[in-house]
């Protein structure tokens, strides 16, 4: 994908109040289909800028022929074919972050799931057939145990917890992801 477009979706929720996925769903349920009916409701109803209700429109009906993937197609892009076994994992973290609150934002990437409050505070990847990376802002604290400086995300979190199993995704690890969700 397109760098400065990947940048825009990313600001899509600060900026317009929704994800891209968001607002797929809205503009889907509305059953509308021809460009200028959906610019009119996004700039009109919603107050999206020009720029941004563009873009949304642009990517909804190329997702209508189905031409941009799904934010569930591409978690199961991620946990297909060698990375299967690593699918149960990233359900457990799923399963102890949605009760952080209602502004969690889960927002799948091509390799990565950025998981998000007002910003970024996590990013849950299936790094290898057997291991899932679990890179956390958490910046200034000390790393201790399973709890590393991250070496993985090339600066977009301060520490990186490897994760094998399931069982791995502990009282411990929600606690650190429960205190990064808090500071975001």
């Amino acid at each position: 994908m397109d760098p400065q477009l990947q940048t825009m979706i990313d600001n899509m929720p600060e900026k317009t109040g929704k994800s891209l996925s968001d607002w797929i769903r809205f503009i889907g349920d509305r059953k509308l289909e021809k460009h200028g009916d959906i610019m009119k409701l996004l700039k009109t109803e919603h107050g999206v800028t020009h720029g941004f209700a563009n873009t949304i429109t642009l990517l909804y009906r190329e997702q209508l022929n189905d031409e941009v993937p799904t934010d569930e197609s591409m978690v199961d892009g991620m946990y297909a074919g060698p990375k299967a076994g690593l699918k149960s994992i990233y359900d457990a973290i799923l399963a102890g972050v949605s009760e952080f609150g209602k502004d969690l934002e889960i927002s799948p990437k091509k390799t990565y799931v950025s998981l998000r409050r007002s910003k970024q505070f996590a990013i849950v990847k299936p790094s290898t057939k057997t291991r899932i990376d679990l890179g956390l802002n958490l910046k200034g604290d000390a790393p201790a145990g399973r709890l590393e400086v991250d070496k993985v995300f090339s600066g977009m979190c301060s520490h990186c917890v490897r994760l094998t199993a399931a069982d791995d995704v502990d009282e411990e690890l929600l606690g650190w992801l429960r205190r990064a969700f808090d500071r975001a």
